[in-house]
């Protein structure tokens, strides 16, 4: 089950490890994305850190951590193909995994269906 951020990362838990990538509203919004800077396992993050960067024919944009822990991988596949953001953001268009310190955070972030009635509020206007 996936969670959202405020700044349209989606969160996917799988034990203590959390999948990180850029929700399907955010990707549509962004375009075309030409360049991810893939992050450097290793980091400790608290939720609301950058933990990487993502270009597209826009902008540059930041990408935030939902949750706290350690970047214990990251999908080296966006640094050659970084259009699988575009084309499959909940699959092969992850970023970067993150070992939780502390899983009880993923309870603070949105469910799809707060996330999609977000994407309807004026907070959300503006931003991808």
């Amino acid at each position: 089950m996936r969670r959202y951020a405020k700044t349209h990362e989606w969160v996917r838990p799988e034990g203590p490890i959390a999948y990180v990538g850029l929700s399907d509203h955010a990707q549509k919004e962004v375009t075309d994305v030409v360049y991810v800077e893939v992050p450097k396992t290793g980091r400790t993050l608290k939720a609301g850190d950058e933990a990487a960067t993502i270009e597209s024919v826009k902008a540059a944009f930041s990408i935030y951590a939902p949750v706290s822990g350690t970047l214990v991988k990251a999908n080296a596949d966006l640094e050659k193909d970084p259009g699988l953001i575009n084309q499959s953001p909940f699959e092969k268009g992850w970023m970067f995994a993150i070992e939780m310190s502390n899983p009880s955070e993923v309870e603070n972030l949105m469910t799809e269906e707060q996330y999609q009635d977000f994407l309807k509020s004026p907070e959300a206007a503006g931003h991808p």
